[in-house]
């Protein structure tokens, strides 16, 4: 009897394990869980747009620029990033836009 019963316990094993090989494809995908997630990661990190973009134009350009019009542009682009994020966390079980595809390119402030 005893064998009997792992017997089952291994098949249902395998058969867990097969089904959830079948969704590994569509873990990587977008998908509500991860349009929440970057909706949260966006309102967290919105903030960081202003150094990265001041930092950015400094490169690009030269310090009175990268001081000035890195400034606005890191203002600028740090409350579109917050509100993104508002927007994604209060819309994230909807396919909109169409398969969950991100608001902003890139998708992360840290994204390249």
């Amino acid at each position: 009897m005893g064998e009997r019963t792992n017997m089952k316990k291994m098949i249902w094993i395998i058969l867990l394990i097969v089904i959830s090989m079948s969704f590994i494809q569509i873990v990587h995908a977008q998908d509500p869980a991860r349009k929440l997630a970057r909706g949260i990661a966006n309102i967290l990190t919105g903030w960081i747009e202003l150094p990265k973009n001041i930092y950015d134009t400094t490169v690009e350009e030269n310090v009175l620029v990268g001081v000035t019009l890195g400034t606005v542009k890191g203002v600028g682009m740090a409350t579109i990033r917050t509100s993104a994020g508002v927007y994604e966390i209060i819309t994230f079980p909807f396919p909109v836009p169409d398969y969950y595809t991100p608001v902003l390119e890139p998708e992360f402030v840290f994204s390249n």
